[in-house]
């Protein structure tokens, strides 16, 4: 199979499986299909939930997006903040922190950084910064360097 063929046949594999989303709240359904090196096709299909709290928070999607750029390892620092919007100011006069997937998610790429990393979480009105080592927000944390992957 030449290379066109192999890419139209991964399409329709990836156009089948989008026939199965489950994707009642948007209505948009979305297919993938996995190329393997043995030639095996794996599919995926979108599916939602009503449950709005599997969505991804900031911090999870800004790792996302440097690890999408090959930027994995090059983390330093964090700043999370938040609080209810009211026009131009953001209102909240707690600093935010990193929930437990967060910390997790933080934690893969400053081990891939080989650092341990300052996250400062700031209030919405900029009234209250506490800053935390990584270490101390996610103790004894699980990640690459127990796989053997990094020193």
């Amino acid at each position: 199979m030449n290379r066109n063929d192999e890419r139209d046949a991964l399409i329709e594999a990836a156009r089948d499986a989008a026939k199965r989303a489950y994707a009642p709240y948007s209505g948009y359904h979305v297919g993938a299909a996995l190329l393997l090196k043995n030639g095996d096709v794996v599919t995926g299909a979108n599916v939602e939930n009503a449950s709005y709290g599997l969505t991804l928070c900031a911090e999870t999607a800004a790792v996302a997006k440097i690890a999408n750029e090959g930027w994995i390892g090059e983390l330093a620092a964090v700043a999370i903040v938040g609080g209810r919007p009211d026009g131009d100011a953001l209102l909240g006069a707690d600093p935010v922190h990193p929930c437990g997937r967060c910390r997790q998610i933080l934690n893969e790429a400053a081990q891939r950084s080989q650092t341990d990393i300052l996250v400062h979480c700031a209030s919405g009105d900029g009234s209250a910064v506490q800053s935390y080592r990584l270490s101390e927000l996610l103790p004894a944390a699980f990640g690459p360097k127990d796989l053997g992957l990094i020193d």
